[in-house]
């Protein structure tokens, strides 16, 4: 499952025209809206980024929308392969685990105050 949000950018007087139109929709959920500023944010649903192109394209299509832009998705199914990467991977450095290495050998070198002078 993927959801994503999407900006709609409309003349601030079709504001609630097109927010009714996305209310009685069946392809996008309404959520907050700036009148002033001319937009709308909306999120859509489906089974892959097919399905919510798809439905970014009939919100595009809607009377008197300027554009829609989609700005943040997820996908279950990137989620979980990533997930499974993590699991697979060693997340902590062989060194860390090493009892023949003393701490004092270790060279941290995450901290920049002390390479820049």
């Amino acid at each position: 499952m993927n959801i994503s949000s999407i900006v709609i950018q409309a003349k601030p007087e079709y504001v609630e025209e097109i927010i009714a139109l996305c209310q009685k929709s069946d392809f996008c959920e309404y959520h907050f809206h700036d009148t002033q500023k001319g937009k709308i944010i909306v999120t859509v649903e489906g089974e892959n980024i097919d399905e919510e192109m798809a439905k970014m394209k009939k919100i595009e299509s809607l009377p008197h929308v300027i554009c829609a832009d989609m700005m943040m998705a997820y996908s279950e199914d990137e989620l979980e392969a990533e997930k499974a990467k993590l699991e697979r991977s060693d997340v902590v450095p062989p060194i860390l685990n090493d009892d023949t290495v003393a701490l004092k050998d270790i060279v941290y070198r995450g901290d920049l105050k002390k390479k820049i002078h």
